[in-house]
């Protein structure tokens, strides 16, 4: 009796051993002709034991690879397509570098102070603050998901200012349009707009039942 702990390893496991000896025996074939033949007849095998392979592209071209996968880059046959190289299929990715910086405002991420790199670039002064408060809107924002709790502009506004080194400063009195519902702070917002955007709230009354949808 074999085991399979004592025989070759599958090399492409869902083909089977018997698709894997076949192609063995084809790569050991020594006529050209008849080893070919042998090869498509493997590639319409592999077809039928895998059929889900017609759903992708091109899918010919992958069993063939798998074919000269499978024989160990040893199979030498007229292909319909060129066969792979061993150093193109086992090369492994190049190690991604992890991003390194020191952010000052975490919450507020990285992109954040791209954003206000970007901003002080722009040189003319009404298009460089109609962006910064954009970023002050998302500042907000960003913050609200990192701390449940309400935020003032004025603290918005003084962190944009820092993370700018104080090259963008606006007055005291301004006030963001961002709209946090689950804290209903709004500032300077179109309170119906944007319930009509996350949908009606619901209430309930004092004796724990469900009243109406409130209307707006």
């Amino acid at each position: 009796m074999e085991y399979n702990t004592q025989l070759n390893r599958l090399i492409i496991p869902e083909y089977g051993r018997n698709v894997q000896r076949m192609v063995g025996i084809a790569a050991a074939e020594p006529d050209r002709a008849k080893r070919t033949r042998m090869a498509h007849a493997i590639v319409e095998i592999m077809t039928i034991l895998n059929p889900q392979q017609k759903e992708g592209e091109d899918y010919k071209h992958k069993l063939w690879d798998h074919l000269h996968i499978i024989s160990g880059y040893a199979l030498h046959v007229d292909a319909p397509y060129p066969a792979p190289s061993r150093e193109n299929v086992e090369s492994k990715p190049r190690r991604m570098s992890y991003p390194k910086g020191d952010i000052r405002f975490a919450h507020y991420g990285s992109a954040v102070e791209k954003f206000i790199k970007k901003a002080l670039e722009i040189e003319d002064e009404e298009k460089r603050m109609m962006y910064a408060e954009a970023i002050a809107n998302l500042m907000k924002k960003d913050y609200l998901a990192w701390n449940r709790d309400a935020v003032s502009d004025e603290t918005i506004l003084a962190h944009l200012e820092k993370m700018s080194g104080g090259k963008i400063r606006f007055d005291a009195s301004k006030r963001l349009t961002f709209i946090d519902f689950r804290t209903r702070n709004v500032t300077n917002g179109n309170v119906q707009g944007h319930v009509q955007q996350f949908g009606p709230q619901k209430k309930f009354n004092g004796r724990g039942g469900r009243n109406n949808r409130r209307k707006y």
